[in-house]
Protein backbone atom coordinates (compact mmCIF):
# COMPACT_ATOMS: atom_id res chain seq x y z
CA UNK A 1 0.00 0.00 0.00
CA UNK A 2 1.38 3.41 -0.95
CA UNK A 3 0.34 6.51 1.00
CA UNK A 4 0.92 10.16 0.12
CA UNK A 5 3.19 12.30 2.31
CA UNK A 6 0.13 14.20 3.49
CA UNK A 7 -1.43 11.00 4.84
CA UNK A 8 1.83 9.84 6.43
CA UNK A 9 2.05 13.18 8.30
CA UNK A 10 -1.42 12.76 9.81
CA UNK A 11 -1.93 11.47 13.34
CA UNK A 12 -4.06 8.37 13.85
CA UNK A 13 -7.68 8.68 14.91
CA UNK A 14 -9.62 5.53 15.69
CA UNK A 15 -13.04 5.18 14.18
CA UNK A 16 -16.05 4.19 16.24
CA UNK A 17 -18.12 1.01 16.24
CA UNK A 18 -18.44 -0.97 13.03
CA UNK A 19 -21.90 -2.44 12.51
CA UNK A 20 -21.33 -3.92 9.07
CA UNK A 21 -23.62 -3.60 6.04
CA UNK A 22 -27.36 -3.32 6.41
CA UNK A 23 -28.93 -6.81 6.39
CA UNK A 24 -30.99 -7.79 3.37
CA UNK A 25 -33.73 -10.44 3.13
CA UNK A 26 -32.54 -13.69 1.56
CA UNK A 27 -34.59 -16.86 1.44
CA UNK A 28 -36.43 -16.12 4.68
CA UNK A 29 -33.39 -14.80 6.59
CA UNK A 30 -31.76 -11.42 7.19
CA UNK A 31 -28.19 -11.58 5.88
CA UNK A 32 -25.30 -9.11 6.10
CA UNK A 33 -23.65 -9.53 2.71
CA UNK A 34 -19.89 -9.10 2.94
CA UNK A 35 -18.80 -11.54 0.24
CA UNK A 36 -20.38 -12.95 -2.91
CA UNK A 37 -20.85 -16.32 -1.19
CA UNK A 38 -23.28 -14.58 1.18
CA UNK A 39 -25.76 -14.02 -1.66
CA UNK A 40 -28.62 -16.41 -2.38
CA UNK A 41 -31.92 -15.91 -4.15
CA UNK A 42 -34.16 -16.50 -7.14
CA UNK A 43 -35.05 -13.60 -9.40
CA UNK A 44 -35.90 -12.34 -12.90
CA UNK A 45 -34.61 -9.39 -14.90
CA UNK A 46 -35.11 -7.80 -18.31
CA UNK A 47 -32.33 -6.59 -20.59
CA UNK A 48 -32.19 -4.83 -23.95
CA UNK A 49 -29.57 -4.22 -26.61
CA UNK A 50 -28.22 -0.82 -27.67
CA UNK A 51 -30.42 -0.53 -30.79
CA UNK A 52 -33.33 -1.80 -28.64
CA UNK A 53 -34.43 -4.20 -31.34
CA UNK A 54 -34.46 -7.17 -28.98
CA UNK A 55 -34.98 -8.03 -25.33
CA UNK A 56 -33.96 -10.77 -22.91
CA UNK A 57 -35.71 -12.09 -19.83
CA UNK A 58 -33.13 -13.75 -17.59
CA UNK A 59 -34.01 -15.89 -14.58
CA UNK A 60 -31.33 -17.01 -12.12
CA UNK A 61 -31.39 -19.23 -9.04
CA UNK A 62 -28.35 -18.44 -6.90
CA UNK A 63 -27.21 -20.46 -3.91
CA UNK A 64 -24.25 -19.28 -1.80
CA UNK A 65 -23.12 -16.94 -4.56
CA UNK A 66 -23.14 -19.65 -7.28
CA UNK A 67 -25.56 -19.66 -10.23
CA UNK A 68 -27.21 -23.08 -10.00
CA UNK A 69 -29.97 -22.45 -12.54
CA UNK A 70 -30.47 -20.14 -15.51
CA UNK A 71 -33.41 -19.59 -17.83
CA UNK A 72 -32.69 -17.35 -20.82
CA UNK A 73 -35.65 -16.16 -22.92
CA UNK A 74 -35.17 -13.79 -25.87
CA UNK A 75 -37.44 -11.83 -28.18
CA UNK A 76 -37.15 -9.82 -31.35
CA UNK A 77 -33.69 -10.73 -32.67
CA UNK A 78 -32.75 -13.93 -34.48
CA UNK A 79 -29.08 -13.72 -33.48
CA UNK A 80 -30.06 -13.36 -29.85
CA UNK A 81 -31.41 -16.92 -29.73
CA UNK A 82 -27.92 -18.26 -30.53
CA UNK A 83 -26.42 -15.91 -27.96
CA UNK A 84 -28.88 -17.28 -25.41
CA UNK A 85 -27.73 -20.82 -26.20
CA UNK A 86 -24.15 -19.85 -25.41
CA UNK A 87 -25.15 -17.83 -22.33
CA UNK A 88 -26.99 -20.83 -20.87
CA UNK A 89 -23.71 -22.75 -20.94
CA UNK A 90 -21.62 -19.83 -19.71
CA UNK A 91 -23.73 -18.81 -16.71
CA UNK A 92 -24.19 -22.00 -14.73
CA UNK A 93 -21.52 -22.67 -12.12
CA UNK A 94 -20.19 -19.11 -12.10
CA UNK A 95 -20.32 -16.85 -9.09
CA UNK A 96 -22.65 -13.88 -9.31
CA UNK A 97 -19.65 -11.56 -9.63
CA UNK A 98 -18.01 -13.69 -12.34
CA UNK A 99 -21.25 -13.65 -14.34
CA UNK A 100 -21.54 -9.88 -14.03
CA UNK A 101 -18.05 -9.49 -15.48
CA UNK A 102 -18.41 -12.11 -18.23
CA UNK A 103 -19.33 -11.34 -21.83
CA UNK A 104 -22.65 -13.13 -22.29
CA UNK A 105 -22.40 -12.66 -26.08
CA UNK A 106 -25.42 -10.36 -26.47
CA UNK A 107 -25.93 -6.82 -25.09
CA UNK A 108 -29.48 -7.65 -24.04
CA UNK A 109 -28.34 -10.65 -21.99
CA UNK A 110 -25.49 -8.63 -20.46
CA UNK A 111 -27.94 -5.89 -19.50
CA UNK A 112 -30.32 -8.42 -17.97
CA UNK A 113 -27.41 -9.82 -15.94
CA UNK A 114 -26.64 -6.33 -14.66
CA UNK A 115 -30.25 -5.76 -13.64
CA UNK A 116 -30.39 -9.10 -11.81
CA UNK A 117 -27.16 -8.34 -9.99
CA UNK A 118 -28.61 -5.07 -8.71
CA UNK A 119 -31.83 -6.76 -7.61
CA UNK A 120 -30.26 -9.61 -5.74
CA UNK A 121 -27.44 -7.78 -3.93
CA UNK A 122 -29.99 -5.25 -2.65
CA UNK A 123 -32.31 -8.00 -1.39
CA UNK A 124 -35.01 -7.53 -4.02
CA UNK A 125 -35.18 -11.17 -5.12
CA UNK A 126 -38.46 -13.03 -5.60
CA UNK A 127 -37.46 -15.52 -2.93
CA UNK A 128 -36.45 -12.89 -0.36
CA UNK A 129 -39.04 -14.07 2.16
CA UNK A 130 -39.30 -17.72 1.07
CA UNK A 131 -37.72 -19.99 3.66
CA UNK A 132 -34.82 -21.91 2.08
CA UNK A 133 -35.57 -20.22 -1.25
CA UNK A 134 -36.82 -22.00 -4.36
CA UNK A 135 -35.71 -25.42 -5.56
CA UNK A 136 -33.36 -25.58 -8.54
CA UNK A 137 -35.65 -25.99 -11.53
CA UNK A 138 -38.25 -23.51 -10.28
CA UNK A 139 -37.83 -21.28 -13.35
CA UNK A 140 -39.52 -23.92 -15.51
CA UNK A 141 -42.82 -23.07 -13.82
CA UNK A 142 -42.83 -19.82 -15.82
CA UNK A 143 -42.96 -21.84 -19.01
CA UNK A 144 -45.91 -24.05 -18.11
CA UNK A 145 -46.80 -27.32 -19.81
CA UNK A 146 -44.78 -27.98 -22.92
CA UNK A 147 -41.96 -25.78 -21.60
CA UNK A 148 -42.50 -22.91 -24.04
CA UNK A 149 -41.98 -19.23 -23.31
CA UNK A 150 -45.21 -17.28 -22.97
CA UNK A 151 -45.29 -14.81 -25.84
CA UNK A 152 -47.80 -12.21 -26.94
CA UNK A 153 -47.51 -11.05 -30.56
CA UNK A 154 -49.99 -8.54 -31.98
CA UNK A 155 -49.92 -6.50 -35.18
CA UNK A 156 -52.13 -3.52 -36.03
CA UNK A 157 -52.50 -0.76 -38.60
CA UNK A 158 -54.75 2.28 -38.61
CA UNK A 159 -56.04 1.22 -42.01
CA UNK A 160 -56.89 -2.43 -41.27
CA UNK A 161 -57.02 -2.70 -37.48
CA UNK A 162 -55.52 -5.28 -35.07
CA UNK A 163 -54.41 -8.88 -35.64
CA UNK A 164 -53.77 -11.37 -32.82
CA UNK A 165 -50.87 -13.63 -33.85
CA UNK A 166 -49.69 -15.32 -30.66
CA UNK A 167 -51.25 -15.42 -27.20
CA UNK A 168 -50.23 -17.07 -23.94
CA UNK A 169 -52.36 -20.08 -24.94
CA UNK A 170 -50.47 -20.50 -28.22
CA UNK A 171 -50.36 -19.81 -31.94
CA UNK A 172 -53.52 -17.99 -33.10
CA UNK A 173 -55.09 -19.62 -36.15
CA UNK A 174 -58.36 -17.70 -36.45
CA UNK A 175 -59.76 -14.47 -35.05
CA UNK A 176 -63.51 -14.24 -34.43
CA UNK A 177 -65.36 -11.05 -35.41
CA UNK A 178 -68.90 -9.91 -34.63
CA UNK A 179 -71.30 -8.29 -37.11
CA UNK A 180 -69.56 -4.93 -36.49
CA UNK A 181 -66.20 -6.54 -37.40
CA UNK A 182 -64.91 -6.23 -33.84
CA UNK A 183 -62.75 -8.98 -32.31
CA UNK A 184 -64.73 -11.13 -29.87
CA UNK A 185 -62.50 -14.20 -29.59
CA UNK A 186 -59.81 -16.32 -31.17
CA UNK A 187 -58.80 -19.89 -31.92
CA UNK A 188 -55.33 -21.14 -30.99
CA UNK A 189 -53.04 -24.15 -31.11
CA UNK A 190 -50.97 -24.91 -28.03
CA UNK A 191 -47.78 -25.98 -29.80
CA UNK A 192 -46.23 -27.37 -26.61
CA UNK A 193 -49.18 -29.72 -26.06
CA UNK A 194 -49.25 -30.61 -29.76
CA UNK A 195 -45.63 -31.73 -29.69
CA UNK A 196 -46.26 -33.73 -26.50
CA UNK A 197 -49.13 -35.56 -28.22
CA UNK A 198 -46.96 -36.32 -31.25
CA UNK A 199 -44.13 -37.61 -29.04
CA UNK A 200 -46.64 -39.94 -27.37
CA UNK A 201 -47.54 -41.45 -30.74
CA UNK A 202 -50.49 -39.40 -31.99
CA UNK A 203 -50.58 -38.52 -35.68
CA UNK A 204 -49.94 -34.88 -36.55
CA UNK A 205 -53.61 -34.35 -37.52
CA UNK A 206 -54.88 -35.93 -34.31
CA UNK A 207 -52.40 -33.97 -32.19
CA UNK A 208 -53.44 -30.75 -33.94
CA UNK A 209 -57.09 -31.32 -33.09
CA UNK A 210 -56.36 -32.18 -29.46
CA UNK A 211 -54.13 -29.13 -28.97
CA UNK A 212 -56.65 -26.70 -30.49
CA UNK A 213 -58.83 -24.46 -28.37
CA UNK A 214 -60.62 -21.13 -28.42
CA UNK A 215 -61.29 -18.16 -26.18
CA UNK A 216 -64.02 -15.55 -25.85
CA UNK A 217 -67.27 -15.59 -27.81
CA UNK A 218 -65.64 -17.62 -30.56
CA UNK A 219 -68.68 -19.82 -31.27
CA UNK A 220 -70.98 -16.81 -31.74
CA UNK A 221 -68.89 -15.02 -34.34
CA UNK A 222 -70.35 -13.57 -37.52
CA UNK A 223 -67.04 -14.03 -39.31
CA UNK A 224 -63.68 -15.75 -38.87
CA UNK A 225 -60.39 -14.54 -40.37
CA UNK A 226 -56.85 -15.89 -40.63
CA UNK A 227 -54.86 -13.07 -38.93
CA UNK A 228 -51.79 -13.80 -41.05
CA UNK A 229 -53.49 -13.68 -44.43
CA UNK A 230 -56.74 -11.72 -44.20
Amino acid sequence: MIYTQEVNNMCSVRKGAYHGPAPIPEEGKWIQVKEIKDVSGFTHGIGWCAPQQGACKLTLNIKNGIIEEALVETLGCSGMTHSAAMASEILIGKTLLEALNTDLVCDAINTAMRELFLQIVYGRSQSAFSENGLAVGASLEDLGKGLRSQIGTMFATKLKGPRYLEMAEGYVTRVALNKDEEIIGYEFINLGKMMDFIKKGDSADEALKKAKGHYGQFDNAAKYIDPRKE
